[in-house]
């Protein structure tokens, strides 16, 4: 059997990939519009909750897994005793494939937002952005273009493997994502009347929290930290024995959500400032197109907003960049293990593969737009599916497995470093009570009720 023999180099370069993998789009793009529709503060409150209990124990047990069988996720389960269970690695394997299908046109559309910000498009506030941005997806070969764009500026860290490729790529693009979000968001909690969206996003109204809040913070948690997508599986097995995966997962669950909410301080409160100068409400409830469609407008109703709206539409496609990555990556590992190919064969052919797909995804906007799955255009259903049944699913397997087939010796073992690991004992003991009794629960409860609103 294939065992990964590639390391990452550095305990920071690791660091970097994982939070790498963590702040995506589902922080920039995702977690503004959907705190902002779920309660603001309230939404916060929740998906915090959620983290501690659910989601960093979760998060550590994959990391975990991954490193003790350094395998692709299709053969996890074999390297650990139960070959019956390896469809359940292939749904891992799947999972970041139709993910990444529409994730890359979103990652095409931030390319060309960016293009269009330093040509200083956005300009006018009262210009039809909605228009704009409706032409530009529906068009057939615009967004193709820049779809593959996308793709080939994520290819170009793969080729280069783990060290010299994704580490390597990782430090410098998270240094420069984190200094230009910052930047946005300092400019935006200093624009007159943006208090409001500070209270707002900040302080909970606890009456606001609902089954649907829960179903979407989880899924926001899950999705954003990457966990049942397979990439901490892949990532996993590349860290090496001897660091400490307790302090890793927690630290990058705390880079991930504290980035998140620096996104919504860099967007909501600007939502909340133009309206108070226009006499008008903000647009909470802008969903999706809250980046696309009412930013720009923001960005030119505000004192240098030229400026800003690059360092934004730059940020979104770092943070794209640094997600897509690792999921191509998960795709990689397979080739590589089960094709025995070699790494520039195995990322050619995953992206091939990826390309297909986004195209798909991307026509489905305009001529392929008829074509409809369960109600919604192919697009749409791609990403419904994966945040509510694939990643859900392939996570409560995962917890499933961890929790009742592998015994309390060697989760310890392996959570601990064997031994090396300077977290507290009772820490391990929590992690494997949440695990098994806790996580599995709480995730099929929450998945029927996303099902079912």
């Amino acid at each position: 059997m294939e065992k990964k023999k590639e390391r990452f180099d550095s305990r920071f370069g690791m660091l970097m990939a994982m939070a790498g993998s963590a702040v995506g789009l589902g922080n920039l793009w995702r977690f503004p519009f959907l705190a902002a529709g779920n309660g603001g503060g309230a939404f916060i409150f929740v998906y915090l909750v959620l983290l501690l209990t659910i989601c960093l124990p979760v998060l550590m047990t994959e990391i975990m897994l991954g490193r003790k069988c350094r395998t692709n996720v299709t053969r996890v389960y074999d390297s650990l005793g139960a070959p019956r269970w390896r469809w359940a690695g292939f749904l891992t394997l799947l999972t970041p494939i139709v993910i990444m299908a529409f994730y890359t046109v979103v990652g095409g559309w931030s390319v060309k937002y960016l293009v269009k910000a330093f040509s200083f498009s956005y300009t006018s506030p009262t210009a039809d952005y909605a228009g704009m941005f409706s032409s530009f997806i529906s068009s057939t070969w615009e967004p193709l273009a820049y779809t593959l764009v996308f793709l080939l500026i994520t290819a170009m860290a793969n080729f280069g493997g783990v060290k010299n490729g994704i580490e390597r790529f990782s430090k410098p693009m998270m240094s420069v994502l984190v200094i230009t979000i910052i930047l946005v968001a300092v400019r935006s909690l200093t624009l007159p009347g943006a208090g409001e969206g500070i209270r707002f996003l900040l302080v909970p109204d606890f009456g606001k929290i609902n089954g649907q809040v829960l179903v979407t913070a989880l899924g926001q948690a899950f999705m954003s930290l990457s966990i049942g997508i397979g990439i901490l599986l892949t990532y996993g097995a590349y860290v090496k024995t001897r660091e400490d995966i307790v302090m890793t997962a927690v630290s990058t669950g705390l880079i991930d959500t504290l980035f998140a909410i620096i996104a919504g301080l860099a967007i909501i409160p600007a939502l909340y400032a133009i309206a108070s100068m226009n006499g008008t409400e903000p647009d909470v409830n802008a969903g999706a197109g809250l980046v696309f469609i009412t930013l720009p407008g923001v960005f030119a109703s505000m004192p240098g907003g030229g400026i800003i709206a690059i360092l934004f539409f730059m940020s979104l496609l770092l943070a794209a960049v640094t997600s897509a990555i690792s999921m191509l990556e998960v795709v990689v590992a397979y080739f590589i293990g089960e094709w025995r190919m070699s790494r520039r064969a195995a990322v050619t052919v995953s992206m091939l593969l990826i390309l297909i797909l986004g195209c798909v995804c991307s026509l489905s906007q305009g001529c392929l737009s008829g074509i409809s799955l369960s109600g919604m255009n192919i697009f749409d259903f791609f990403d419904r599916i994966s945040s509510d049944v694939m990643i859900t699913v392939g996570s409560l397997i995962m917890v499933i497995f961890a929790g009742w087939k592998m015994s309390h010796a060697d989760f310890t073992d392996e959570l601990s470093s064997y031994g090396e690991s300077h977290v507290p004992h009772w820490m391990f003991t929590y992690v494997r009570f949440m695990i098994k009794w806790v996580a599995p629960p709480v995730i099929i409860l929450i998945m029927i009720s996303s099902w079912l609103l």
